[in-house]
């Protein structure tokens, strides 16, 4: 007779087939695809993408769809979002452990936790960054306030984190106090598949950053630095315009480029085809303010190009590892003279340092640790005080 597997009941403002939203829906794919094998998964979230109000085509709403052998999901439409509806829901099924994606989101965080909470099942929050001091740099006196309501209220009284690493775990007793309760357990990654190092491309480098238009993934530092880069190149921009008050600039700023410096923004792309895309560029660069994981950065080191990134991200010490180079923001003049000496490499020292992305982002993967982990964190480790 078979063991039933624990039910893990995931709440999460936008998941797939949408991708606008980056990071926490690459996080929680990664997770039932690891996973699947041990646990059942019922996802909750919105029938729409990241900044859009056009339904998903094709996938009916308000109620459960088979998405995978082991997971199912609810694409609730935005006439249905209440907290009667919420509560329906919640009410109708038969789970083991709640996992709250994100902090601020009153759909998809706040009122879940208000609601499950009641329930008295085990519940997990997974912060996604969303506590580290980067993240404050977008209305951080809203979220100050809601952390002061939240603390004096107690709304995590009882309630476990998960921490994607050591910092954030920090971070996240910070603003909420010592006595919450933290489990570290790094993201999964996309499963790697194994290939040969890469080839440089002929003539100008090509070099590639895949993120957001947004203040917080920097897309204007990495232009500003262009601006000092001596060897000719090419940069491709691929991501969403979040910000366009933030694009505009970056844009006037492209146009002041010299000539030997080419920069083309491709616009939005799914996260199923940014694996493909990938392999036809040299170099990948992020100079974003932080990242709590940064899955770009990860599925860069799989398809073997090495990164430029900043010091702001759990990804350090690469130079010494042949992975490329963490620098810190505010040197726009050395990190131009990186993307030089990037632009000057020879095809027998990148092809090296290709096999070492490979080699790493192989081994981060099959990490037999990275799994326990994760799989610890729905094993009971948390539960409700009573």
């Amino acid at each position: 007779m078979a063991v039933k597997k624990p039910v893990i009941l995931i709440t999460i403002d936008w998941f797939l087939p949408g991708t606008a939203s980056g990071g926490p829906v690459r996080s929680i794919a990664n997770m039932i695809a690891h996973l699947g094998g041990d646990f059942e998964f019922l996802i909750l979230t919105r029938n729409t993408d990241y900044q859009s109000t056009e339904p998903y085509p094709e996938i009916p709403p308000n109620t459960w769809v088979q998405f995978d052998p082991h997971t199912k999901v609810y694409y609730m439409s935005a006439d249905r979002l209440s907290r009667k509806e919420l509560k329906r829901v919640f009410d109708s099924l038969d789970f083991d452990l709640a996992y709250i994606t994100g902090v601020y989101s009153w759909f998809f965080s706040i009122m879940p936790l208000q609601l499950l909470k009641g329930l008295k099942k085990p519940i997990l929050v997974s912060a996604r960054g969303m506590l580290n001091p980067q993240a404050f740099t977008v209305k951080p006196l809203k979220k100050k306030v809601f952390l002061a309501l939240a603390k004096t209220l107690g709304l995590y009284k009882g309630v476990g984190f998960h921490a994607t690493n050591e910092d954030e775990a920090l971070h996240i007793w910070k603003q909420l106090g010592k006595q919450v309760k933290v489990q570290v357990a790094p993201n999964l990654p996309r499963k790697v598949e194994s290939g040969p190092p890469k080839e440089l491309h002929g003539g100008q480098r090509k070099w590639v950053t895949v993120a957001r238009i947004a203040k917080e993934k920097g897309t204007l530092n990495i232009i500003k630095a262009l601006l000092k880069v001596q060897e000719p190149m090419v940069l491709d921009l691929f991501g969403p315009v979040y910000d366009n008050d933030y694009w505009e600039p970056c844009r006037q700023l492209i146009l002041e480029l010299p000539d030997h410096i080419k920069v083309n923004y491709k616009g939005a792309v799914s996260g199923d085809q940014i694996p493909h895309l990938l392999k036809d560029y040299d170099f990948f660069v992020l100079l974003s303010e932080g990242e709590n994981f940064g899955h770009a950065i990860f599925e860069a080191f799989s398809q073997g190009l090495p990164v430029l990134i900043s010091d702001q991200t759990p990804w350090k010490n690469l130079k010494a590892r042949s992975l490329g180079w963490d620098l810190p923001l505010e040197d726009a003049k050395r990190i131009a003279s990186i993307m030089d000496q990037a632009n000057l490499m020879d095809g027998d020292t990148y092809r090296n340092w290709s096999a070492s992305c490979l080699a790493f982002a192989r081994s981060f993967s099959e990490d037999p640790d990275l799994m326990n982990k994760n799989k610890a964190l729905f094993l009971g480790a948390f539960k409700p005080k009573e």
